[in-house]
């Protein structure tokens, strides 16, 4: 699925704040204590739209970057014709010297409706004879609702180059988010900051 999916969802998106968060995250274990700091970290986007995957991995290096890393577009160094080909782009990464990857892939988009059924509310309830003498005058009941969210579901992945290593890896999920770019905009800090939790970037400057 393509990022351009998106799309379709944030038609229907409520009105409700948009959130993103991770909703799972992996740690290689037994990793040894190491850090990125100063080190050529590549942001890579794995999407077809090609606009959206320029802006994304800007915005994510430039993040990088301000916590201490030395971060890249992976669209600088890897030519467009060869991007999707491990061997070819193994090969650009490795002569740029680059020591870790962060990876983003959208896994899934779609629409969610939730449904909260009727209720009844006031203090006489709680009894049948409390109830039973208001239940003749004004009870107020409040009818039934459906709402429809847009839930967008992404990867993330940090590599190391040279070990060849996943090191961590999350999934987040966006409610709701306001446009493609400022889903991603906000995974990118979100990101950032786990990367700042695993002690492999500083805080930003």
């Amino acid at each position: 699925m393509r990022y351009t999916a998106i799309a379709v969802l944030l038609a229907v998106a409520t009105l409700a704040a948009a959130t993103t968060k991770f909703k799972s995250t992996w740690k290689a274990p037994g990793l040894e204590p190491m850090s990125f700091a100063g080190k050529k970290v590549v942001a890579l986007v794995i999407s077809d739209d090609d606009s959206l995957r320029v802006s994304t991995e800007e915005g994510l290096a430039g993040e990088l970057t301000d916590r201490g890393l030395n971060g890249v577009p992976s669209y600088r160094i890897i030519p467009k014709e060869e991007v999707k080909d491990p061997d070819k782009a193994r090969g650009w990464f490795e002569r740029t010297q680059a020591e870790g990857v962060v990876a983003m892939r959208l896994v899934d988009a779609r629409k969610v409706q939730t449904y909260t059924p009727g209720t009844w509310t006031g203090p006489y309830y709680g009894s049948l004879w409390g109830y039973y003498g208001y239940g003749w005058g004004s009870g107020m009941y409040i009818p039934p609702r459906v709402d429809e969210d847009a839930l967008v579901t992404i990867e993330t992945l940090i590599f190391s180059v040279p070990q060849n290593k996943l090191l961590w890896a999350g999934v987040s999920e966006s409610k709701n988010p306001k446009g493609a770019r400022q889903l991603i905009a906000d995974l990118v800090k979100v990101t950032a900051k786990e990367l700042q939790k695993q002690g492999l970037a500083k805080p930003r400057k």
